[in-house]
């Protein structure tokens, strides 16, 4: 083999290595939530870009859990915050022990009626599994969100997500959603 055959081989292999490269930097860039339209508890769609400039908690919500009293303490955060370019958006799952068993509208009145909620929910949707939610899928990994791999461990998991859409960070859900860290986080 010649000395220029083997300099150009090795040039190409340079060249496709860095075009790879690029590839997975793509892959692994930030996106924003915003860029989700999702279907409400009535069926009508709410579209994240709406939201652009206010920091959302977006937390997975169910009736019949042992941390279902925390709806209380998100709606006050809510009411607190709500003007201050802060948001929550609720959606119900019946993924961890059939915990949320009801409709969409079996679920608007019990929040309503049980915790006045008044932030945003969400109609139903699979938090993981193979029925994952296409925005749960996005909250969850790392190459969608460019920003972490987590997991929906129970019911009440927050996300933290930024005034430009960016995922901060994910919340255990036995935190309370009064904790200092997250109202911390949205006053800053």
């Amino acid at each position: 083999m010649s000395f220029a055959l083997i300099a150009s081989l090795l040039g190409s292999c340079k060249k496709g290595t860095a075009q790879t490269k690029n590839k997975l930097v793509e892959t692994g860039k930030k996106q924003s939530i915003h860029q989700f339209v999702v279907e409400d508890l009535y069926g009508e769609n709410f579209n994240f870009s709406t939201l652009k400039g206010k920091k959302i908690l977006v937390v997975n919500t169910a009736s019949k859990c042992g941390l279902t009293p925390q709806y209380s303490e998100l709606q006050k955060l809510y009411e607190t915050y709500k003007d201050q370019n802060f948001t929550i958006v609720g959606f119900p799952a019946n993924n961890f022990l059939f915990q949320e068993p009801g409709s969409d509208k079996d679920i608007a009145s019990f929040c309503q009626k049980n915790y006045g909620v008044t932030f945003p929910m969400m109609s139903k949707v699979s938090v993981k599994g193979k029925n994952q939610a296409k925005i749960y899928q996005f909250l969850t990994k790392k190459e969608l969100n460019g920003t972490t791999n987590s997991s929906v461990k129970w019911n009440f998991q927050k996300f933290l997500i930024d005034e430009n859409g960016y995922v901060v960070k994910s919340i255990s859900p036995k935190t309370s959603p009064l904790d200092a860290n997250i109202v911390d986080w949205i006053t800053k």
